[in-house]
Parts: structure tokens; sequence; C-alpha cells
């Protein structure tokens, strides 16, 4: 895991009474687990929303309220649960795409060898999955959701592993993370190629000369965030004008970012070093840097090597990473998990409907009894529960056998099966593409309501897994390498 500096940002200068105001806040985001926890809370925030008496202003304000958008003859009106599914799930996926491009560069991926293993079970925790999904609807029109299955939710899974904290080791946690983001790969172009229908090919082209200006932004040293960003909105409204799913341009936005940096290392040493004795020599005996001009031009200058020598990948994932974290992903759970109990597909109109609908021995027992034995809902379960981890488990171990790869340090085959459990873990990803496979309202609460069930019992096992295993250091000193 990656380390901070020894100084926080708000460490730096004179305290202020915004500080004491904000520490709180800013432990709970150094949470590891924090972007889960949250997830959770809006989940489940939905689901008690959705199913109390206030249940149909919870379908009204995120279905049928609308908000438009309009320049000249250029205008988009939409629910707000749309903007939410195909705007911010945009961003989303440019986070997702940045993590997957900054991975195959420098990451995990970057190397065949270290890339094998979390590959192998990656497609295995993609494949299996689907196929036990297929098992249950072969021949039937719920056929059409088998990709909802195949994801893992990123948040959720590493956020079980923050919560357990020495009990998996570290090795763990990266495979876990590299495992989840091709996996997303693979959702992105299940989502692209399977998912989009009626192409509009004129839109579909001039996206692609977007693309191609991105490129040429990148290949001329572009690297201003706002200059991929307005290109980003054009790209984001061709593709959706396109039938491929908007948020497919969040990606395809992400793999023109430039990764390179102009500065290495050493240069950025020498450069801040030179400026630093500078900035002494130009104070004089005085204190007060906003009335001296020469350490200004300093300050400036530095904060260009300091620019120079990240690359504009880099901040732009870390500035859109805690809005993604702790805004866009809560908001879409909360606006796509309020899963009706006891049937409707849309709200609970009265009063007198919400109480029935609670009853623990009335209508919710018997609706939702039947919502999770119809056959989508028993490939949901079965193919997150039981098809991710054995598709996880069996592609790593065959991988290993194979001699293409190895565990990472201290894995065991234990810890192995616990991840593939929480691999299970489908929610933000399965909830997605879930919308994109039942457009109906009653068929898609049913597919929710699956999902919600299955990444509760695979989280649940894989917890259990873990926790009842060695911690980790004792694990280590056991096992050598983890095999």
């Amino acid at each position: 895991m990656a380390h901070g500096p020894s100084i926080r940002p708000e460490e730096i200068g004179t305290p202020q009474p915004v500080d004491a105001l904000l520490r709180p806040l800013r432990r709970f985001m150094r949470f590891e687990a924090a972007g889960g926890v949250l997830l959770l809370l809006a989940s489940v925030a939905a689901m008690v929303w959705a199913n109390s008496m206030y249940g149909h202003g919870y379908h009204h304000l995120w279905h049928e309220t609308k908000l438009s958008f309009k320049i000249a003859d250029f205008g988009i009106a939409w629910s707000l649960g749309h903007w939410i599914n195909d705007l911010l799930m945009a961003v989303f996926f440019l986070v997702v795409g940045m993590e997957i491009k900054r991975e195959l560069l420098i990451g995990e991926l970057a190397s065949v060898r270290r890339a094998a293993v979390p590959i192998f079970a990656a497609i295995g925790g993609m494949v299996v999955p689907a196929a036990v999904y297929a098992a249950f609807t072969w021949g039937k029109p719920e056929i059409l959701g088998w990709g909802v299955p195949m994801a893992t939710d990123i948040a959720f899974a590493l956020g079980a592993l923050a919560i357990l904290g020495s009990r998996v080791p570290f090795g763990l946690r990266v495979f876990l993370a590299s495992l989840a983001i091709i996996d997303d790969l693979g959702a992105l172009l299940v989502i692209a190629v399977f998912y989009t229908e009626d192409l509009q090919f004129t839109y579909l082209g001039a996206a692609g000369v977007v693309v191609l200006i991105l490129i040429g932004h990148n290949a001329i040293g572009v690297r201003k965030a706002h200059a991929y960003f307005l290109w980003g909105i054009v790209l984001w409204y061709l593709v959706y004008k396109s039938g491929v799913h908007a948020t497919i341009a969040g990606v395809m936005l992400a793999a023109t970012i430039p990764a390179r940096t102009r500065i290495d290392g050493q240069g950025f040493i020498l450069g801040v070093r030179s400026l630093t004795d500078e900035f002494v020599r130009a104070g004089g005996h005085e204190t007060y840097v906003v009335t001296n001009a020469k350490q200004q031009g300093v300050i400036k200058t530095m904060q260009v090597y300091c620019e120079r020598a990240q690359t504009p990948l880099q901040r732009l994932e870390y500035g859109l990473l805690p809005w993604v974290s702790f805004f866009i992903v809560p908001i879409f759970a909360l606006a796509n998990a309020g899963v009706v109990i006891g049937g409707g597909g849309h709200a609970i109109p009265s009063a007198a409907d919400a109480a029935a609908a609670v009853d623990p021995a009335g209508a919710t027992s018997q609706g939702l009894m039947s919502m999770l034995t119809e056959p989508k809902s028993l490939g949901i379960i079965g193919g997150l529960v039981v098809g991710k981890p054995i598709g996880i488990f069996f592609a790593t171990w065959l991988a290993v056998k194979l001699g293409i790869g190895t565990l990472p340090r201290g894995v065991n085959w234990r810890h192995l099966l616990g991840a593939g459990f929480l691999g299970g873990i489908g929610f933000t990803m399965s909830l997605f593409i879930a919308a994109l496979a039942f457009p109906e309202p009653e068929q898609l609460n049913i597919a929710k309501a699956a999902v919600l069930l299955a990444s509760i019992l695979a989280g649940v096992c894989g917890f259990a897994v873990l926790m009842t295993g060695k911690k980790a250091a004792q694990s280590d000193n056991e096992n050598g390498n983890g095999h």
C-alpha cells in the first residue's frame, strides 16, 4: 500500500479554526474502508426509503423529476437518476479508466508475469459466473442479464480487506485490486459490445475524430486538464448519441490523458534545491513573503517544477478520486439500490400498502421469496456467490500449476478463497449492468434484489473465511512465499 508523506497538507502553516472543524472528516476520508462504509450507508438508506411510507417520493425524485439542459437547439431533459447513471457514472468510469492505464504502464499489470495471475483470476471470475447465470436462464428472455454477475465492486471488496487489517497480507490486497481493475475492464467491454443497440455510425465516427484530437493533444504535449475536460464533454455527447452507453466515453477519455512527466526525479531535486537557495538569498531580513517579489517568483517557479514532476493522469485521478468515492458512487447507490420488497417495481403508493409491504409475515416475505426464486435471481445469486469464488480460485490454481505466475508473497490458498468470495460483491457494477439488461422497472427491481442479497452473502462468506484464518505475519512465517 502506498504511504502518504509524513507531513499532511493540513498540518502546514498556521492552524485555523476550520482545521479543527474538518479534522474528523479528514480522518474518516483517510480510513481505507471509508468509501465502502459510505456506500453501505447509502444503500441501506435507499432500501429503507423505498420501502417506507415515503417510497413514492423515492421513485418520484429519482425517476420522474426532470432536469433539463438546453443551449440553442441542443438540449437534454432527463430524470435525476438518468443524469446520475449516464453522466456522473461517466466520471466514475473515467477514474476506472485512469486506474487501468496507470496499472498497465507502471503498476502490477505492467509486467506480464506479475499480471498473469490476476488476469487469469479475473477471466475465471467473469466466465464462470456468466456460465452459472446462463445455466439458470438458458432459452429464456432473462438470458440477456448474463453480464450482471460478472462484476466486482472494488470499493466494497477492498473495504472488507481494510477492516480485516492484519488478518490479510499486503499481497492479497494488491492481488484483489488488480483483479478488480481487470474485472472492470472486462465489464466495460461487455457493456460496449453486448449492451449497445441501434448504433449511429455518424456520431460514432465523430466520436472517433474527437479521440484522435485528444491523442494529438497528448502527442504534442498538452498537459492542462481543462483541455481534455472540454473535449471530454463533446466526446460524452457524441458517444451518447451514437447508441453506445455514454459512460464508455469516460474510459475513452482516460486512454488519451498523458501519463508522462516533463522532468525526472533527479531534475526535480536539483531544480527545487536551487530554487530553495535562491528563495533564502532573496529573503534578506524580511519574513513577510507576500511583499517580496523575488520570493513570489521563486514560489511560482517551484509550482511549475511540482506540476512537471507529476503526470496529468496522476493529478486528475487524485483530484477526482475523492469525488467519486465520497459523492458519485454513494449517490449512485442511493438512486439505484432502492429495491421495493414485495413487488411493484416502482414505489409503494400509500401508507397502508407500505405497512403491508414491511410486514414480515405478510406480502413482503412472500413477494421477496417469489422475487429471489425467479431464474434470473437464482442465476445472479449463483453466479456471484458460487461462480465468482470457483472461477477466481481455480483459474488462479491453473495459472500457478502451469508456471505462468505465482501467488503474491504471503498469500495462501485460504486467502485466495476468501478473496474469491469478496470478488462476488458485485454491487455498483452489477446494478449498473442490470439497469442496461432489464429496462422494465419490475424486472430491474427483481434483479437488484438478487444483486443486493448475493453481494451480502458473498461478503459475509469472504469475511468469515479470512477472519478465521491465521494473521498475515504468522501465515508469512509458516508459508514463506505463500505457496
